[in-house]
């Protein structure tokens, strides 16, 4: 009995059934919900360095909800459950974080696993490689312009990249991947590649309202209205003609950010007519997949299986004994 009610301090990747935990946490979400006797509680998102969980707060009579939104600090007591073959945090008790706990929000945030300045300067590095005038031109033009906030934004409000620094991180790995693929792929233009992958993105920027915590607050009116695919080819269309840039160029530009969704009801409302755009979309599952991947088996023991991964069609991924060869 004592072993059961032992409180413990642990990270969230380290969570198990039946553990009862008390530490801080950042409040990712946030909403008020209904039961089937039609009674409210909280539905949550908790975060720290290490990952999430979805936690609730069934009894919200002793809970002012009020005091707590996104992006707040809070300490939390609860006990680990599992509902639906995932992890749930049960909160008994919640508070926001007072400055004398001595913690602090940046600490509680996931980034990157590289530098934002690195990041940014080995883009950079393929914008070099780029040899078509008009292709580098239009995408270093965008790319200079949003530096400042490239180094803290994330790739998505939620799911694949969502972290400090991800969209540069996402851009990056793709990259990367690209350039391996174009090896064997000789008969793709490097330079529609590299400025495509660079560019398909990088609306991002507008179409979300990001805090230098790398932490989406909402879309922007624009964002929701357009979208970051209708955003972007809007910018290339811009920076192209401002450029004076062959008006193919920019019309290719614009088609690899277009299509690179690839079906209407995920934002493309014309398929890849090009190859480059083709291995654009490919690139972008590629990368986004790997990592949703990557983040659950983190979280998973050697020979078992982790918990559905809503962004892979809720497959339950086993965690193979083998060792991955890392390189880096």
């Amino acid at each position: 009995m004592e072993e059961q009610n032992k409180i413990e301090e642990k990270r969230i990747q380290d969570f198990q059934v039946g553990d009862r935990i008390q530490n801080f946490f950042i409040i990712k979400a946030l909403e008020i919900r209904k039961n089937k006797n039609n009674k409210d509680y909280a539905n949550l998102i908790l975060g720290d360095q290490s990952g999430e969980i979805n936690a609730k707060i069934w009894d919200l009579n002793n809970v002012d909800i009020s005091l707590y939104q996104e992006n707040v600090l809070i300490k939390v007591r609860g006990r680990v459950t599992e509902w639906q073959s995932q992890l749930q945090f049960n909160i008994e008790k919640i508070r926001r974080a007072k400055e004398e706990d001595g913690v602090f929000i940046r600490d509680f945030v996931q980034s990157a696993p590289y530098d934002s300045k690195w990041m940014y300067q080995e883009i950079v590095n393929y914008l070099d490689k780029i040899e078509n005038q008009d292709i580098r031109m239009i995408a270093e033009y965008i790319l200079e312009s949003k530096k400042e906030k490239l180094m803290y934004f994330p790739a998505a409000k939620s799911n694949h990249h969502a972290i400090r620094g991800g969209l540069l991180y996402h851009t990056l790995t793709m990259l990367r991947a690209g350039e391996k693929l174009l090896e064997v792929y000789t008969s793709l233009n490097k330079d529609l590649l590299f400025g495509g992958v660079i560019l398909h993105d990088m609306a991002k920027i507008e179409e979300m309202d990001a805090n230098e915590l790398g932490i989406v607050n909402d879309y922007q009116v624009e964002g929701k209205l357009l979208g970051h695919i209708i955003q972007g080819i809007k910018q290339i269309n811009q920076v192209g003609n401002e450029l004076g840039a062959d008006p193919e160029i920019i019309m290719l530009l614009e088609h690899m950010v277009l299509s690179h969704h690839y079906e209407p009801e995920f934002g493309s409302p014309k398929k890849p007519l090009i190859p480059e755009a083709e291995l654009l979309h490919y690139l972008d599952i590629i990368d986004a997949r790997l990592y949703d991947m990557n983040t659950a088996l983190s979280n998973t023991k050697k020979g078992e299986f982790s918990e559905k991964v809503w962004t892979l069609d809720n497959r339950r991924l086993y965690r193979a004994y083998l060792e991955s060869i890392d390189k880096e």
